[in-house]
């Protein structure tokens, strides 16, 4: 393809990359305005809320934009079509940074519970770290990375899991406490489908690379996994 081509694809993946950052930012901002019972971090996440989703939208523009001008080859058409797929994705970790900062905000911190808070802090940074990892994958078409991406996905699903039958067992011991663990429910559902969709980017990566669609989600491959890793951890 010409100059002009690969200009605008750089410009297309420097996009996509923002988008990435702006995401990461707004879940951990997220996540610690709820661990923290800051309301005022949770309300600077909503005010920011549709940054993402203008991100997406001109993104969208520019790859459509761009498919219709050049007629791409088929690798670099794949280059496109996935940035134009994932930024959906991206577009949803925005949304479920806004669900964690509206439960920040409405949460009631004298019903807290600290250990599940810690696990609240640890699932966020390893899909932080996830994230950041699957943009890296993007820019050098890393295929061994989008894996390990895949992977470290297990380690949210397993903690999602343990802290999911901790909040049922004590719903049922205190019922004046439901609608505070109904909160916890919430947010740590919220991060388990951010790993999700962070999976998501990297079966992307893989389509980039070798122009096929793969299930990377362990918990999709191997329904019984994560209740296997976690009888193997006891």
């Amino acid at each position: 393809m010409g100059v002009i081509f690969d200009e605008e694809l750089k410009k297309l993946r420097t996009r996509f990359m923002e988008m990435g950052i702006d995401a990461s930012e707004q879940i951990y901002k997220a996540a610690k305005a709820f661990t923290d019972h800051d309301s005022a971090l949770a309300r600077e996440v909503l005010a920011t809320d549709a940054q993402i989703n203008d991100e997406e939208i001109s993104l969208e523009k520019r790859a459509l934009k761009l498919m219709a001008l050049q007629q791409p080859l088929a690798s670099d058409f794949r280059k496109i079509i996935s940035i134009l797929k994932a930024s959906n994705d991206v577009e949803r970790l925005g949304d479920y940074a806004t669900h964690i900062a509206r439960s920040a905000i409405n949460f009631d911190k004298k019903n807290h519970n600290g250990e599940i808070e810690k696990e609240i802090e640890k699932m966020t940074e390893i899909v932080r770290q996830m994230l950041e990892k699957v943009m890296d994958a993007y820019v050098y078409t890393n295929e061994k990375a989008a894996y390990e991406v895949a992977d470290q996905d297990l380690k949210v699903d397993m903690i999602y899991v343990t802290e999911q039958k901790r909040l049922l067992a004590a719903m049922m011991k205190n019922q004046a406490a439901i609608p505070a663990l109904e909160t916890y429910m919430t947010v740590i559902r919220n991060l388990e489908r951010a790993g999700d969709h962070i999976v998501n980017l990297a079966e992307w990566v893989i389509y980039i690379g070798a122009g096929k669609l793969v299930e990377l989600n362990p918990g999709k491959t191997d329904p019984d996994l994560v209740k296997r890793k976690l009888g193997e951890a006891k």
